[in-house]
């Protein structure tokens, strides 16, 4: 069960407008029973998100595919790292059937990193897909996915998984890649999202990132108008939590007036839809940020 958000001993105090929002809102014990009864993994619980109360509690989950185990060390990521079981062929179905169960009109389906893989769990994705299309054939998925580091024409093969949603977070600046995101390239990050979004040109192409990392809002700011030129349609922008002691310490805490601000720059750039503010999260309300977009896309 994830833990509170951890505060920084010594450096910086929790924050009220942090504090308030990660108090449980809801026991989602119907949730978590269902999941664990269907034997799957969500990154609400791997990942310690602190607005995991509130979405099971709506009877909503992101499901992580491919194991529980990730072969990377992000310093910012609670998941564990390690050498991962070899991919579960009953998965797909197993979620497919759990995301009926839930009557979910929107499938956030995500992974750990698996560089271990040939395919980096491309192939996996694509299964999982088509048996969330056989079962609720009226559902819109999103998938957030690694960069595939290594796998040759890994955009095209994720532009043929048939998802209506390619998430693909680039997560902080690039001069902070080296400490926060050991094995990932900002520049590989980038090339995924547009290259995607150039081989499947009706699909919503969306990445995140975190404040609080180090960065600064110039950084920020920079990192936005890079999505942007590389065909990025929605934008998520959310605050850091420390999620142990082992993990990076928060470097700031952004006040929502401030997410404001940065928000207020991004739409400028003709984003379809931004979600930015201390609790945003990349999957948290997913469905939301599609329509958003969706509506955004429709206008004249």
């Amino acid at each position: 069960m994830p833990a509170a958000p951890q505060p920084d001993a010594g450096t910086l105090r929790l924050p009220r407008w942090v504090a308030a929002r990660a108090r449980p809102l809801g026991s989602g014990d119907g949730t978590r029973a269902l999941l664990k009864r269907a034997d799957l993994v969500t990154v609400c619980e791997e990942a310690r998100c602190p607005n995991l109360a509130h979405c099971y509690g709506r009877g909503v989950a992101t499901f992580m595919v491919l194991g529980e185990v990730c072969t990377r060390a992000c310093a910012f990521c609670a998941v564990d790292t390690g050498t991962p079981a070899p991919p579960d062929p009953g998965e797909p179905g197993r979620l497919a059937r759990a995301a009926a169960r839930m009557a979910l009109r929107h499938v956030v389906v995500t992974s750990v990193d698996r560089d271990d893989l040939a395919d980096g769990g491309i192939g996996h994705f694509a299964r999982t897909v088509a048996a969330i299309r056989e079962v609720l054939p009226e559902a819109t998925v999103e998938v957030l996915t690694p960069d595939f580091r290594g796998v040759p024409d890994a955009a095209a093969r994720v532009a043929r998984v048939g998802a209506d949603v390619f998430n693909h977070n680039v997560e902080t600046v690039p001069r902070l890649y080296g400490a926060v995101r050991p094995g990932a390239d900002y520049g590989r990050s980038l090339d995924l999202l547009r290259e995607v979004k150039a081989a499947a040109p009706g699909i919503f192409v969306k990445s995140g990132l975190m404040v609080g990392l180090g960065e600064t809002d110039e950084e920020l700011i920079a990192v936005f108008r890079d999505l942007r030129a590389a065909g990025c349609d929605v934008l998520t922008v959310g605050q850091y939590l420390r999620p142990t002691a082992r993990h990076r310490p928060v470097a700031r805490y952004v006040p929502p007036e401030a997410f404001a601000r940065l928000k207020e720059r991004a739409q400028g750039m003709g984003f379809a839809h931004v979600a930015a503010g201390p609790m945003v999260r990349s999957s948290f309300h997913a469905d939301g940020h599609f329509r958003a977009a969706r509506r955004s896309e429709a206008r004249p």
